[in-house]
C-alpha cells in the first residue's frame, strides 16, 4: 500500500497548523489533494515534499517568489520557475557586492566624485536621489527618523545636502533591506560621523554575513525543491 498522511501528520512534521496547510492548497501552491472513499482528504509523499519545498522557498525567498514559483512548478514549468530562483540568486550576488563596494566608498579619504558624479556640499535633493537611485521622498522619510540632516539654502530656502550627509544616505539606502533597524541604523550613523572605522567595518561584516546565512536558506530551499521536481 502506497504511503500517505493524514492533514495533522503533515502539519506536525512541519510545526505548522492544518489551517496553514489549507491555505496553501486554496492558493494552489501544491499537487491537487484527493480524498479516500470516506470522503477524507490525505497527502502522498509528494505532496509532503511539495510543503517542505514550500516552507524552505519562504525561508529564503520573498513570499511573492516562493508562492510564484511553486504555481509554475504546479503548472508544469519547472523552467520558468527555476529562472525566477536564478534571478534571486544574481540579486543577492548583486547586493553582496553593493554593500562591498559601500564600505570601500566609506574608507575613501577623497569623496569628490561617486558614481562619475561630482560631489559638493551644497546638493539639492533632487540631486542626492539620483546618486544614491531613491525617491525624494525617502530622503525626506530618513531626516523625519533623525537619520540624516539638511541645511537649507539661504536664497531660496530648499533642501541642501552636504558630502557628509551623503554618505549617511548612501549607507541607508545600501543597506536598509539588509540588516537594521532604525535604532541601529543611527548608531552605525554616529560610527560614520567620528569616523569610527572599525565599528563601521564590523556593522558591514555583520550585513554581510546575513547575506551569506540567506544564501545558504536559498541553496537549502532549492534542493528540497529539486527533489520535489522529480518527484512530480
Amino acid at each position: 500500500m502506497d504511503i500517505i498522511y493524514t492533514p495533522k501528520q503533515v502539519a506536525e512534521q512541519l510545526n505548522v497548523s492544518t489551517t496553514t496547510l489549507r491555505r496553501y492548497e486554496e492558493l494552489d501552491l501544491v499537487p491537487d489533494v484527493p480524498r479516500t472513499a470516506s470522503n477524507r482528504r490525505y497527502y502522498t509523499p509528494t505532496h509532503l515534499q511539495a510543503f517542505v519545498s514550500l516552507r524552505a522557498l519562504l525561508k529564503g525567498y520573498d513570499i511573492p517568489i516562493a508562492y510564484e514559483v511553486m504555481k509554475k512548478i504546479k503548472q508544469g514549468q519547472i523552467e520558468n520557475g527555476l529562472w525566477l530562483i536564478n534571478q534571486q540568486l544574481h540579486d543577492i550576488h548583486m547586493e553582496k557586492q553593493r554593500v562591498e563596494s559601500i564600505l570601500n566608498m566609506i574608507q575613501q579619504t577623497d569623496f569628490a566624485k561617486y558614481k562619475n558624479y561630482k560631489i559638493t556640499d551644497a546638493m539639492t535633493i533632487g540631486e542626492v536621489a539620483k546618486i544614491c537611485g531613491v525617491n525624494p521622498s525617502a530622503i525626506r522619510h530618513w531626516e523625519k527618523e533623525g537619520l540624516i540632516r539638511s541645511e537649507r539654502n539661504t536664497q531660496n530656502g530648499y533642501r541642501i545636502f552636504t558630502s557628509r550627509e551623503l554618505r549617511k544616505i548612501i549607507v541607508i539606502s545600501s543597506l536598509r533591506k539588509t540588516v537594521y533597524f532604525i535604532e541601529s541604523m543611527k548608531q552605525l550613523l554616529d560610527d560614520l560621523d567620528t569616523r569610527n572605522l572599525e565599528s563601521v567595518k564590523t556593522s558591514f561584516q555583520r550585513a554581510i554575513q546575513k547575506l551569506n546565512d540567506q544564501l545558504t536558506k536559498q541553496y537549502e530551499a532549492i534542493a528540497a525543491m529539486m527533489k520535489y521536481i522529480q518527484m512530480k
